[in-house]
Order: C-alpha cells, then sequence, then structure tokens
C-alpha cells in the first residue's frame, strides 16, 4: 500500500474509532447520520410531573439527545392509555394507573418516581360534624374512583379503623364533589388538590377540611413496548437537568408549568400547591413497598387479575435508564 493510501486508511480508522467512542457515551442516542430520535411523552400530572413541562417550556430537549414532544392528557390513565395504544412511548402517571395495568399483565416499564404528594384533605361542611375521619362511619363520601383519590380515601378510612363498606361511596367525577358538597347529597369528599379552592370559595363559611398525610402519591415516569433503552435513557437525563432547574429556580419553573397548562391551572393553585411536592427521580425500596400495599387494595377493590406481590411489581420496575443517568437515584436492589 502506498504511503498517502496508508495515511488515508490510518485516518478513516481513527475517525471510526471516534464515532463509536461517541456512541457509547451518553450521546448514544443520536443515529448515525447525526438526527435526534424523536418519542412522544404523554403527561397527565402537571405538578406532579413539573421536570416534563418544564423541559418543554424552556426547550431542553433541543440540548439533548432526543426530540421529545409533550401531550399532555386529561388523566393519568387516559396518558397510561396512550402509551399502552402506540400513541406515545413515555407516560407520566401516578401510582394507581401503573399499578392496575401492571396487574393486568400490560406490557409497561417504571422508570422513575418523578415526584411525591402527602398533602390530602378531607373536604366537608361545618354543618355535618365531620371533625375527624372516625367521624365517616355510616356517611357518604364523594369520590372518582378509579383513581389515586379513592385510594387516599381508603388510607384515610384505615387509619380510623374503617373501610368502605363502613361509608356509603358516592362515585363522582373530580369537578363533581364541591357541587355535591354544597347541594348537600354527600357528608365530605376526597377529589383532586386542584379543586381544593374551588370547594372553599363556593362552600364560604361553611367549608371545612380533615388534613391527611398518611398517603404518598407518586408521580411515575413510565415506558410502554415501543420505547428502547437508549431513548428512555436521553430523556431521563434531560429531566434530570429540568429537576436541578426546578430545585434553582422554584418560581420560575412554576412560570413554565402554568404556561405549558394553557389555562387548565391557576396561578393561585400553583403557587400554593407546587411546594408541596416533593421532586428527585429515584427508585427506592419504598416506592416497591407503596406499589405493592396499592397492588393489593386495586386487586380486591376493582377485582382485578394478576398477582398482587411484590415479585410482580418488581418486575415491571426498570432501573436502567436512571441508573445510567444517575447511578445514585437508585437505591431499589
Amino acid at each position: 500500500m502506498s504511503r498517502p493510501r496508508a495515511v488515508a486508511a490510518a485516518l478513516l480508522a481513527a475517525l471510526l474509532a471516534a464515532v463509536t467512542t461517541a456512541c457509547s457515551d451518553g450521546s448514544a442516542a443520536r443515529t448515525a447520520g447525526g438526527a435526534r430520535p424523536s418519542v412522544t411523552i404523554a403527561a397527565s400530572d402537571q405538578l406532579g410531573g413539573a421536570p416534563v413541562y418544564l423541559a418543554q417550556e424552556r426547550g431542553l430537549w433541543t440540548d439533548g439527545d432526543v426530540a421529545a414532544s409533550v401531550t399532555t392528557q386529561p388523566t393519568g390513565r387516559d396518558a397510561l392509555n396512550a402509551v399502552l395504544g402506540g400513541q406515545a412511548q413515555l407516560g407520566v402517571v401516578g401510582d394507581l394507573p401503573a399499578v392496575t395495568a401492571a396487574l393486568g399483565g400490560r406490557e409497561l416499564r417504571i422508570v422513575a418516581d418523578l415526584s411525591r404528594f402527602t398533602d390530602w384533605r378531607l373536604l366537608t361542611r361545618t354543618d355535618r360534624g365531620v371533625t375527624g375521619l372516625a367521624a365517616l362511619k355510616d356517611r357518604k363520601v364523594g369520590v372518582p374512583q378509579g383513581t389515586n383519590v379513592e385510594y387516599a380515601l381508603s388510607r384515610m378510612l384505615a387509619s380510623a379503623a374503617l373501610s368502605a363498606s363502613d361509608v356509603t361511596v358516592v362515585n363522582l367525577a373530580p369537578n363533581q364533589v364541591t357541587p355535591a358538597l354544597a347541594r348537600g347529597d354527600i357528608d365530605a369528599g376526597v377529589t383532586f388538590p386542584s379543586f381544593y379552592d374551588a370547594a372553599r370559595t363556593a362552600l364560604g363559611e361553611r367549608y371545612a377540611e380533615v388534613a391527611f398525610t398518611g398517603y404518598t402519591a407518586r408521580t411515575l415516569l413510565i415506558a410502554g413496548p415501543s420505547a428502547d433503552e437508549k431513548t428512555t435513557t436521553a430523556v431521563v437525563r434531560t429531566l434530570l437537568r429540568a429537576q436541578r432547574e426546578l430545585a434553582a429556580d422554584p418560581a420560575g419553573a412554576r412560570r413554565a408549568v402554568l404556561a405549558q397548562s394553557k389555562g387548565a391551572l391557576q396561578a393561585s393553585y400553583v403557587d400554593a400547591f407546587q411546594p408541596r411536592y416533593a421532586y428527585g427521580a429515584t427508585l427506592s425500596p419504598e416506592l416497591l413497598t407503596e406499589l405493592t400495599q396499592e397492588a393489593a387494595w386495586a386487586k380486591t377493590a376493582q377485582k382485578l387479575p394478576g398477582a398482587a406481590d411484590g415479585a410482580v411489581i418488581r418486575g415491571h420496575l426498570d432501573p436502567a435508564p436512571l441508573t445510567a443517568a444517575d447511578p445514585a437515584a437508585v437505591t431499589l436492589r
């Protein structure tokens, strides 16, 4: 081989080696042609999933290794269905939709626990005499069944040595709990925190509440059948950056979430409740314990199939993407 050809061959080999090295690090999500893979994220809980909305509002996806498109669904179940139906590769959902899908044998992986919330309220009226959770016995309680809120009610009842059979559960949409209380159709109700202020305004001097912190609701990042590990890891890396920006600029993060909600959320609600969420992507033993307990409740309350044990739930946890992005965030072994 002539010297010029030998030099050219050596340069080509060095270039190929550099490309191979680049494709093995955090920039691996880029395709051979340099284009970033596309991914759709179906989100629901706008405060629990604040890092997702912050990344969208500030254009953080453009700096990462994935081109993400975020769609907002009305509920976590809608976001879950979008993932399971193939309309989205990743989803931001509450713990209960993920648990029920796992019990149903659906193909999904829980990639990260994005945030945690414990500030629940039992809403009631001063003229109903419900001054504590034990006073719910033989009362009518409104709740949107099949949601995390119904599970929150079950934990409220259990803390007072009661069960669903000790009350009359009235199935209401989240926005129907307040009108039902105002009309006197129910004695108490549990709904999403975004409706607390509406209840306080509607009931005025009759408004009363019982605080409850015995249930930690978790906002999860899940991956569906069509989500590959490399792209999922790239999404997680961007969300970790958004998480750091949220911690550094909470007020800016609230403005970003409010802007991304496009009028669905009120500034007063975002300002009051976003600070009550604990953010930080993790996969922990505590998460597995809580999901297992929730699975046992869901199997009985919703008559779901599947074994509600830790091994089944553990099989749906996928620590690989978060481990690649931040090994210290994964304490589940």
